[in-house]
């Protein structure tokens, strides 16, 4: 169930601008990112959900956050709307002029709102990836202090057919439409949506926005409150019997979980602990868009890390450097269409590794994973290649990620001595959906949807939510 609620938003005049007190989410924002956000504006909420609090000073970052909330709220820098509603969320590609990107571009409509929580064992939420417990203490904590939902998580559900019995939670979250995108330009060709995305859709077409804000990554945000009794019910009725994949957010809904279950131990009943902030998008109108996660590694040479894996890839040398990267990624794409395939290159140096041996594969993979998850190009990548070949635990110590960019990657890995840049290509929507629904997580970092919902244009506290 997603239920309305009162959002609580920047007063535009009251600001410099939307794009300027709102982020990326928290766990996308590098350092030298997080510093401009914070120079963009006094108000920008990068200072609610990662505070800074000075060494040596009493109190905490926690506490400061919250102290911050209040204020903006006491000076009406945030103001909570008059009555409750689901919000339609709108991201679209734009030009430099702020005119919309041609055809084709990213569009994506889907709706903010309060999600009633359910265990995982339930089968009505679905992780794909695991969650440390480092993060999810970090965002209970945020929680517990501020008493609101700072940023939504990012859920998929397929809107195409009713919820069918004997599945938990309604109809299985499988991807709409014939295709999905992989990181490239065009998504694929959308299912026949379900009530919600039909309503989501009028609302767009016909009704003036709430807000609109232009970002520095080239996307419209706009929002629409929906607080009609009778569209409200028919979205209650159409989400009710469904699964949702969990896209961007898995710390953020332990958490949630973390802290319904903390409540209900000390005694309190029903609650706002029992809802969180969630964007849910019917993949049947809005086919996902998935980027890649590229591996960056300290201390391995390219042409040791190409030896390394003659002893079960097929390795040609390519030209390297930065230069003749879009060759490279050319030939990768080609590649991985046959099976797992990464590009290894740093220093000048480039190598296509290809064709797996079957065997080594095999007995790298753990025995109690499923063959879908066996044959995923990330699992091949990490048991296979990082951890059997070159000796190395893939963890956030020894492998670095770099979403999306893989010159980026290149650069990394040349910054440091010796480095590698592992260059992959994306999971298939269909492959996380389908180790999702088997109850498995896809290997670490292996997934990056997107356009993330921005933060900061509406904010639920437990107070209004």
């Amino acid at each position: 169930m997603l239920a309305p609620f009162r959002g609580v938003r920047y007063a535009e005049d009251r600001v410099s601008g939307l794009a300027e007190v709102t982020s990326p989410p928290y766990d996308v924002i590098a350092l030298d990112k997080e510093d401009q956000l914070m120079a963009a504006d006094p108000h920008n909420v990068v200072r609610l959900i990662l505070p800074r609090h000075p060494a040596g000073q009493p109190g905490g970052k926690y506490r400061d956050a919250a102290c911050a909330l209040r204020q903006w709220q006491e000076e009406g820098i945030l103001v909570a709307d008059p009555v409750p509603a689901l919000y339609v969320y709108e991201q679209v590609s734009v030009g430099e002029d702020a005119s919309l990107a041609p055809s084709g571009s990213l569009i994506q409509r889907g709706l903010i709102g309060a999600l009633l929580l359910a265990p995982l064992d339930a089968g009505i939420v679905l992780p794909h990836e695991d969650v440390a417990p480092g993060p999810v203490r970090g965002r209970r904590q945020l929680m517990e202090a501020t008493q609101a939902n700072l940023e939504p998580i990012f859920l998929l559900y397929d809107g195409s057919s009713p919820g069918a019995a004997g599945a938990p939670g309604g109809g299985a979250a499988i991807p709409g439409g014939a295709a999905t995108s992989d990181g490239a330009a065009t998504p694929g060709v959308a299912a026949t949506p379900g009530v919600a995305a039909a309503i989501v859709e009028q609302t767009a077409a016909w009704r003036e926005p709430l807000v609109e804000a232009h970002t520095t990554d080239g996307l419209r945000h706009r929002l629409w409150a929906i607080t009609d009794v009778t569209e409200l019910a028919a979205i209650a009725a159409d989400l009710s019997p469904r699964q949702a994949l969990i896209a961007d957010g898995h710390h953020r809904y332990a958490a949630y979980l973390d802290l319904q279950n903390r409540r209900h131990q000390a005694g309190d009943g029903p609650g706002p602990w029992d809802l969180g902030l969630a964007l849910m998008v019917d993949s049947a109108a809005y086919p996902p868009w998935i980027g890649a996660i590229h591996r960056v590694i300290p201390g391995l040479a390219p042409q040791q890390a190409a030896e390394l894996a003659r002893a079960a890839f097929c390795v040609r040398a390519l030209e390297g450097g930065a230069a003749s990267l879009p060759a490279a990624l050319d030939e990768l794409t080609l590649a991985a269409e046959k099976g797992p395939a990464f590009l290894v290159a740093g220093g000048g140096h480039a190598y296509l590794l290809t064709d797996p041996d079957p065997a080594q594969a095999a007995a790298a993979m753990p025995p109690e994973r499923s063959a879908r998850w066996r044959g995923l190009a990330a699992s091949v990548l990490q048991e296979l290649l990082i951890e059997r070949l070159w000796g190395i635990k893939d963890n956030e110590r020894s492998v670095r990620v770099v979403h999306h960019d893989a010159a980026a990657a290149l650069s990394a890995a040349d910054r440091v001595p010796g480095g590698t840049a592992v260059i992959c290509r994306p999971l298939s929507a269909a492959d996380v959906y389908a180790v999702a629904a088997q109850g498995e997580r896809v290997p670490r970092k292996s997934t990056s949807f997107r356009p993330k919902p921005r933060t900061g244009l509406v904010v639920r506290t437990f107070a209004q939510g």
